[in-house]
């Protein structure tokens, strides 16, 4: 296994680095404080391709690998964690499910704008009784003439108030089994809830969809059969996590560099707080846990872009990479004592906003539980 990055490689990671350095990380306090999210800048990055970079080239894509992408979008993470949230979700959840199983028609007239970031995607799946357990999920859909009715509550829906479609996880068929479905903005029926308030990546839309009797065009079911909405949820999820764990470590590594500056300019007893043994051994302790979690992605991405078994690693990457970022913000936090409680440094906001990574592609209890299932006995 040779993580060697090569000059494309490079290239990419150092080009979305700029772009977080000199557009993103610049305005994301005050997006964060207004709870708004950066429209101009999303549709800026769409015109770079990142939406596109996991997709085929018939596609406008350029057909990169995971740990390609997974490279710049860590450094969007550096930028913004909520930024690059909205990213990763257009690019992954958003439009996986259309591009598999969409017809020619919803391609032209939502996929290929939505890789070009002029549409926006969303996916609805977690219910107020359904997050980790697929089998409760109580939205359905019945057959009528020419479509389906759909019915039924999705929350923390990312992206929802800013949404033009919506990938929708539902019961159907006769033995009411979870299939997939795709919902126009506008359609009779879609109701979009009032944002929901949360402590971090707060420029971060999410909010509740309801389905009252929503009628879709029997084109609009994206399954071909009903049923294999778990089964093509479960293909996809080591991706997610992966993608979880490089937002994990890109907010993990601002964190890092905010705790070094600090540390360096700050001054007690005479000399810069970098130069007591207590500060060097947690800014130790900080880089140490980002490495290991960066090698970690590298290692989980690179079974998937050779398409070899992935599953526990990538549950694994995302467990350690999650909980690693999250210490290392506390530490962060720490090192800067009472700056680090202040809303004019960075530090609060990295500590708020990396607890999401904490719960995006799963739980770290329902991953050791996943972890511990694939175990040899």
């Amino acid at each position: 296994m040779d993580f060697e990055l090569d000059n494309e490689q490079r290239q990419i990671r150092d080009t979305f680095a700029r772009f977080s350095d000199e557009q993103v990380a610049p305005c994301a306090a005050e997006f964060d404080e207004r709870h708004e999210f950066p429209l101009a800048l999303f549709r800026r990055l769409g015109d770079m391709g990142f939406f596109a970079m996991r997709y085929p080239e018939s596609l406008g894509g350029s057909d990169t690998g995971l740990l390609t992408y997974c490279l710049a979008l860590t450094e969007l993470a550096r930028g913004s964690m909520a930024f690059a949230a909205a990213a990763s979700m257009q690019s992954l959840m958003g439009t996986q499910f259309l591009h598999l199983l969409g017809n020619a028609d919803l391609h032209r007239r939502l996929l290929r704008p939505a890789l070009a970031g002029e549409k926006i995607g969303a996916i609805c799946l977690t219910e107020p009784n359904a997050g980790s357990d697929l089998d409760g999920i109580a939205t359905h859909a019945e057959s009528v003439n020419d479509g389906y009715v759909l019915t039924g509550q999705k929350t923390w829906v990312s992206m929802a108030p800013l949404a033009d479609f919506f990938t929708v996880f539902a019961k159907a068929g006769p033995e009411k089994k979870l299939t997939i479905f795709l919902v126009e903005r506008g359609q009779r029926g879609l109701c979009i809830g009032k944002p929901i308030e949360k402590m971090g990546v707060c420029a971060f839309p999410t909010s509740e969809v309801t389905f009252d009797d929503c009628f879709i065009p029997a084109t609009h079911r994206l399954s071909r059969d009903f049923g294999d909405g778990e089964v093509h949820l479960r293909e996809l999820l080591g991706q997610i996590r992966i993608i979880t764990a490089a937002l994990a470590i890109g907010c993990g590594t601002a964190a890092l560099d905010a705790a070094v500056r600090y540390a360096g300019e700050r001054k007690q007893f005479g000399k810069p707080i970098n130069r007591f043994q207590a500060i060097q051994m947690k800014l130790a302790e900080m880089a140490t846990d980002l490495e290991a979690a960066r090698r970690f992605l590298f290692y989980a991405a690179w079974l998937v872009d050779r398409d070899l078994p992935h599953h526990k690693e990538s549950a694994m990457c995302k467990l350690f990479a999650s909980e690693a970022a999250v210490s290392v913000c506390d530490k962060a936090a720490r090192v800067l004592a009472s700056y680090g409680f202040a809303a004019e440094y960075p530090v609060q906001r990295y500590l708020r906003d990396i607890r999401f990574t904490l719960i995006g592609g799963g739980t770290s209890e329902i991953l050791k539980l996943i972890i511990a299932s694939q175990l040899s006995p």
